[in-house]
């Protein structure tokens, strides 16, 4: 069965296009303008991160502090609202908070990395307070902090597999038995890898057969050329997350994939 998630802006199915942090030239990543852009431009699907401050408020930021991207230092969890809520990304956009992000778009589709602990529990709450469960993926590099996301949640949300699951899945996925497989990617719906972690492929013909097999989807980040993206499709991948969404948009107006 096919979560809402999963499904393209027209509600069919088909490759999904993600905005990764937005789309911006300017570098104004995770930010209002990045988010509206991606919009505008005619996807639904929305890649971001979540930190949260000292005084629990949700915010979709991928660093820990605001020293790279913003005109304002510190780390995130040990600053108050108030005070990220002076930063400015790039000097211009101020900081989202999920809420914001959330009523802003309320069709976009949110697909969450959850960058830190801290974030857990505030971040389930927030989902439960909206009632967005059919429109946001949760994921994380920790299998761990993502499980314990959705043993909070009351409802079913679409995820992805962290990295230890994703690495037992490429080292041993050619000879793990589907039962056991099964088992072990329980509530898992999509594998969200990059074409290959250092020297070791992971986005192969096999490996997409194997995801497809167990009624997984795959999505590769971060592509930003478009014969990567053409090779990609081809081979069959489910989603391409992109920092270029007008590239990838040109890319499936031209194989008649875009909605």
């Amino acid at each position: 069965m096919t979560l809402p998630y999963f499904l393209r802006k027209d509600g069919s199915s088909g490759p999904l296009a993600f905005a990764h942090r937005g789309f911006s030239l300017d570098g104004l990543e995770n930010s209002m303008a990045a988010f509206r852009a991606a919009i505008e431009l005619g996807t639904v699907h929305l890649e971001t991160d979540v930190h949260t401050t000292r005084d629990g408020v949700v915010l979709v930021f991928h660093d820990e502090s605001l020293d790279r991207v913003t005109d304002s230092t510190g780390r995130v969890a040990e600053l108050a609202a108030n005070e990220v809520a002076k930063a400015r990304i790039g000097g211009r956009e101020p900081v989202p908070t999920f809420d914001e992000l959330v009523t802003s778009f309320p069709e976009a589709r949110l697909n969450l990395d959850v960058k830190d602990w801290n974030s857990v529990g505030p971040l389930a709450a927030a989902i439960e307070k909206h009632g967005i469960h059919r429109r946001v993926l949760v994921t994380s590099f920790s299998d761990r902090r993502r499980r314990a996301v959705l043993s909070k949640l009351s409802g079913r949300v679409a995820s992805s597999a962290g990295s230890s699951l994703t690495a037992l899945f490429v080292l041993l996925g050619p000879v793990l038995p589907a039962a056991l497989a099964n088992k072990l990617l329980a509530g898992v719906d999509v594998f969200q890898v990059p074409v290959r972690y250092g020297r070791l492929p992971v986005v192969t013909p096999g490996f997409i057969r194997r995801a497809h097999r167990l009624d997984k989807q795959v999505h590769v980040w971060t592509i930003n050329e478009p014969a990567e993206m053409e090779r990609l499709l081809d081979l069959g991948v489910d989603g391409i997350v992109s920092d270029r969404l007008d590239l990838l948009k040109e890319v499936l107006i031209r194989r008649h994939q875009w909605v």
